[in-house]
């Protein structure tokens, strides 16, 4: 019989054991969440959801994820989280998916394999690697977490969270117009009858 040899997993599982609420089971909670959720593979998106917005990170084997992080961003850290979306510069750090994750939900989104070929793994992990510990421009619009995975995986920056809310805003902004056009017509119309 041979022996089973302990995972990234198993290792997530005891970090922090003290320090995390427990679940029924003996687990701390966020190790118990990281066990409902499949194994990522290498080169695998990994999408966090923060409050107010999502953070990106990718998976590089070992329980490990490489991420453009601004200064503040820590997972839990709420509002103050968000903010750290406003700075100029950010570092890309690799850490424990188990750590970056903390109490929020994630998910594996590789969200564009259909629209661009994955470049090999072994060549996102080299890409990555060479990239941890260095300081890089931040914008949210054109430089954010999402963009730089996204280049990771796919040689191709974009970010959907982005697009999505300058479409919102878009909505909205068409919507404000068309209600005060309405709003003068009525008036017009309401001073034409007296």
């Amino acid at each position: 019989m041979q022996d089973s040899i302990p995972g990234p997993w198993d290792q997530q599982r005891e970090l922090k054991a003290d320090t995390q609420p427990l679940s029924h089971s003996g687990i701390p909670l966020t190790a118990f969440l990281l066990i409902l959720q499949p194994e990522p593979k290498v080169g695998d998106l990994i999408e966090i959801f923060r409050p107010f917005y999502r953070h990106w990170a990718i998976y590089v084997g070992d329980g490990y994820v490489v991420h453009l992080a601004p200064p503040s961003e820590v997972a839990g850290a709420g509002a103050a989280s968000v903010m750290s979306t406003l700075t100029e510069k950010a570092v890309v750090k690799k850490e424990l998916l188990y750590d970056v994750v903390g109490r929020d939900k994630y998910q594996i989104n590789n969200k564009h394999d259909d629209k661009y070929s994955p470049l090999p793994p072994s060549k996102i992990v080299q890409r990555a690697e060479e990239l941890v510990g260095q300081e890089l421009p931040y914008s949210l619009p054109c430089e954010n977490c999402e963009h730089f995975v996204n280049e990771l995986r796919y040689g191709v920056a974009r970010s959907d969270q982005v697009r999505d809310a300058v479409m919102a805003a878009g909505i909205a902004g068409v919507g404000l117009a068309a209600m005060g056009l309405i709003g003068v017509m009525f008036s017009r119309n309401k001073r034409q009858k007296q």
